[in-house]
């Protein structure tokens, strides 16, 4: 029977295996090979490394829970095997007690676990800005994607928006990136997303961000943030909304705040500005309105 200390002897090579090998690791090793990081650099957004680090852990935990199930398996398959000369069926036993009450704690203990770190993380992600720096409103439509920056309430300041039409592959299926929407965000800034539909449910979803939302039509959502790596990301609708649903594309563009401002200078420009969130939805039944008549709009 081995000491106890020559035990922790045994086990100090393999812990200082395992930090090289951590410490080799890249941002997106560390990370789960999920997009959002680069080397030498901050994660997409205030939340990204939160999601990773929830997806990380919880498959080190089911990945250990996975070793002892096959390890247990194994052993039982290979200790209690049908030895040479033996016949019929092995001594059968009706319950063991403790093995009993360990198959019900442990996975008990597993599931709340689970639950509480996913709850936190998720009520952490929820939580909405009091008073964000910037307000947008993104608007799903098939399939495509309209984008207004909300008005400065302090200054009286107009909304300005930009509206999308969907992606046009070539004959090659090749997709020209400048036609896409794009999202313009100020970088290390508070921003809220008010998530709209027009039509149908769609998703919005930035894949280095780690998160994506349900748009629901009458039924508003929002997502708040802070973009915190200057770059450009890809988006697309997560949710199947009809026949060109792989075509609802969209670009991000995280840029300083003079970018960001100037651009939105040059929306208002061109004459972009107002509200268009109710402008083109297609649907106008909702339960417990009433259609406007054009008596009711000329007030003859």
């Amino acid at each position: 029977m081995p000491s106890k200390r020559s035990l922790r002897w045994a086990a100090l090579p393999v812990g200082v295996a395992a930090a090289l090998a951590l410490a080799g690791c890249s941002p997106t090793e560390l990370n789960g090979f999920l997009p959002g990081f680069v080397e030498g650099g901050p994660a997409a957004t205030n939340q990204t490394e939160r999601v990773s680090s929830l997806w990380v852990n919880s498959w080190i935990v089911l990945l250990a829970v996975g070793i002892i199930t096959w390890g247990l398996m194994a052993w039982a398959a290979i200790a209690y095997r049908r030895r040479k000369g033996q016949t019929g069926l092995p001594v059968q036993m009706r319950y063991n007690m403790p093995i009993e009450i360990f198959y019900t704690i442990v996975p008990l203990f597993l599931v709340l676990g689970m639950f509480f770190f996913t709850a936190r993380d998720q009520t952490a992600i929820e939580a909405k800005w009091d008073d964000p720096d910037v307000e947008i409103t993104a608007i799903a439509k098939q399939w495509a994607w309209d984008f207004q920056y909300d008005g400065d309430k302090d200054d009286n300041s107009d909304a300005v928006w930009t509206m999308g039409i969907q992606a046009q592959p070539d004959k090659d299926g090749n997709i020209d990136q400048a036609q896409l929407p794009t999202l313009v965000l100020p970088v290390d800034k508070k921003v809220t997303i008010n998530l709209q539909s027009r039509d149908v449910i769609h998703s919005f979803w930035i894949i280095d961000f780690l998160y994506k939302k349900d748009m629901y039509i009458g039924k508003d959502n929002s997502w708040s943030f802070i973009p915190t790596r200057e770059g450009e990301y890809a988006g697309k609708c997560a949710e199947l909304c009809g026949e060109y649903h792989s075509m609802m594309l969209f670009n991000v563009k995280v840029v300083s705040e003079d970018d960001y401002e100037a651009y939105l200078q040059t929306l208002d420009e061109k004459g972009n500005t107002g509200d268009i969130t109710d402008a083109y939805d297609r649907l106008s039944n909702f339960p417990g309105t009433t259609p406007t008549t054009d008596t009711e709009e000329g007030g003859e």
